[in-house]
């Protein structure tokens, strides 16, 4: 048996942990998004250069870079040791499964997914389900599986 140095795995029970958590996403969610934005920049210049080198095929990704760069900066973080997000880390949150298992990069990018066809095929206006659900978990992570919680 190892150690574990991030406990944070399993939704606790304290409504302590959920407190202000809707409001610390929101600012998390711009903040991530300015650093994907940033990192769009550089994977632009790469795919013209890899462009380039394959005739004008490379180009063809153009149309879905921002998807490329956002699910990878999110699978890769959420699954991450920190379970989080660096806005999410920057604003004192982390998302935890509810069955206590840690977060794996198919479920991030599933819970991204979903939020992405969520919030276009039901407005935005869907986030208000966390005004009136238990631990202020909004639509997908009911359907994920997953719940976020104050790290501060």
């Amino acid at each position: 048996m190892t150690y574990n140095p991030n406990p944070l795995y399993a939704a606790p029970d304290d409504w302590r942990a959920y407190s202000g958590v809707l409001s610390r996403r929101v600012f998390a969610f711009i903040i991530d998004y300015l650093i994907i934005a940033l990192l769009w920049i550089p994977a632009a210049v790469l795919v013209f250069f890899v462009g380039i080198l394959t005739l004008g095929l490379g180009f063809l990704l153009y149309p879905i870079l921002f998807f490329i760069v956002a699910g990878l900066y999110f699978g890769i973080s959420l699954a991450g040791p920190f379970q989080a997000t660096p806005g999410m880390r920057a604003m004192g949150v982390a998302m935890v499964r509810v069955d206590g298992r840690k977060i794996d990069f198919v479920t991030a990018i599933a819970h991204l997914a979903l939020f992405w066809i969520l919030n276009s095929v039901l407005t935005p206006l869907i986030l208000l389900a966390g005004l009136f659900t238990e631990r202020s978990r909004l639509v997908h992570d009911f359907l994920v599986g997953t719940a976020t919680i104050r790290t501060a």
